[in-house]
Order: structure tokens, then C-alpha cells, then sequence
């Protein structure tokens, strides 16, 4: 994504002074539908106290090689969906998807982040987990190598990319076993279980 501008060069010797363009990233929540949300924003979702807390009580923590699956709202990807701010207005800018806003949290803010050219930067999970939100688990990519890279895993019938249910559909299951065992005031143990449980259940069959 590029900006153009129709300000003319400054004469030599001149100081610039055309106006830097504000910092945006593009967001994408459920369908391909770009919204874009000014860095400034960002800054202080992530610096508010009552956010953070929202946030981390939809994110279920695990073991730090392990997956760290959302139990809040889940988009039609199968990527998980928190309100950081109510904002006017029909986009939703408000609206981000859970695993942006925890890399960015741990890593600080991406400048410009764009969802629809090949060479944009994406945000990639290498664990292929759409649910996940550990940051360990996303690396900065571009459309490009994600796309490449979900063409070489998805015949891998043990990875997160062959659930017969869907992006969606596992992350909802995994979810809801979570939750279950939550309000049940199960052990960790228990609850790792039933993530098991719900993961296995949702890999196909195969004749061999």
C-alpha cells in the first residue's frame, strides 16, 4: 500500500514542509473487508489498563511452547475477535482480530500492516492454529509466504489446517472445552484433556 502525494517539491534550500502522512495499519475481521486503524489508536488500546484485562480474561495461557487459544468472540477465519474500544460508525474499528493485538502487545506496535496485496505484511501463525494468541506462535510475514506456506502444510493431516470443522469451527470447539472446564473449576490437568478431546475431534479419518 502506497500514498501519494500532489504537494509540490519544496525549492532547494527550502525546508519540507509537507505534513507526514499518519501511521495506519489495515485490520481484517470476518470477511476480506480492510479497515484502517491509525497507530495512534493502537498506542492506547494497548496502554489501557481495562483492555488488558478484557483481554487477557479471553485468553487462556498455557505452556509457553504451547498454543494459547482465544475463549472470546471468534471471526468467520476462525481468528479470534476482541473489542478494544467502542468506536462510531458501521466498520467496527473498534473490533480487532485477538492475535494482532497480543503480538503487538508483546512486540509493540507494527508502523503499517496491510491485508490485501501479495508483498503486504500479514501476521503468520506458525503453529497454523487460527485460535492461537501466544506470541511466540505469530511471526511478520507477507500474504505471499503465508499463502505458500498454508498450500505446503494443509495435506498434513495432523495439522490444525486439515480440521474437518474449519478454522472456525475448531477454534469455537477449543473454545468451548475451556470454558467448560472453567466453570466446572477443573484442574489444569482436566483441562488439557479436553482441549485434546476437542482437537482430536475434529482430524479426519483416514484407511490406514
Amino acid at each position: 500500500m502506497s500514498f501519494v502525494s500532489d504537494a509540490p517539491l519544496p525549492l532547494p534550500g527550502m525546508p519540507d514542509a509537507t505534513p507526514t502522512q499518519p501511521a495506519f495499519q489495515m485490520t481484517l475481521i470476518g470477511q476480506p473487508q480492510p479497515v484502517r486503524i491509525p497507530e495512534r489508536l493502537w498506542r492506547s488500546w494497548l496502554d489501557n489498563p481495562a483492555a488488558l484485562a478484557r483481554f487477557e480474561s479471553k485468553r487462556y495461557r498455557r505452556q509457553h511452547n504451547q498454543c494459547w487459544p482465544w475463549i472470546g468472540g471468534v471471526s468467520s477465519t476462525g481468528h479470534g475477535s476482541f473489542r478494544a474500544a467502542s468506536l462510531p460508525g458501521p466498520s467496527r474499528r473498534g473490533t480487532v482480530p485477538a492475535h494482532l493485538f497480543a503480538y503487538q502487545l508483546e512486540y509493540g506496535v507494527i508502523p503499517r500492516l496491510g491485508w490485501s496485496n501479495t508483498d503486504d505484511a500479514v501476521l503468520c501463525h506458525q503453529c497454523d492454529f487460527a485460535g492461537c494468541v501466544n506470541p511466540a506462535h505469530l511471526l511478520l510475514g507477507t500474504n505471499r509466504i503465508n499463502r505458500s506456506q498454508y498450500d505446503l502444510r494443509r495435506r498434513n493431516i495432523t495439522s490444525p489446517l486439515a480440521d474437518v470443522r474449519g478454522p472456525a469451527g475448531r477454534t469455537r470447539a477449543i473454545a468451548a472445552a475451556i470454558r467448560t472446564g472453567l466453570d466446572r473449576n477443573e484442574n489444569l490437568d482436566m483441562i488439557e484433556q479436553r482441549i485434546h478431546e476437542a482437537e482430536q475431534s475434529g482430524m479426519p479419518f483416514t484407511l490406514w
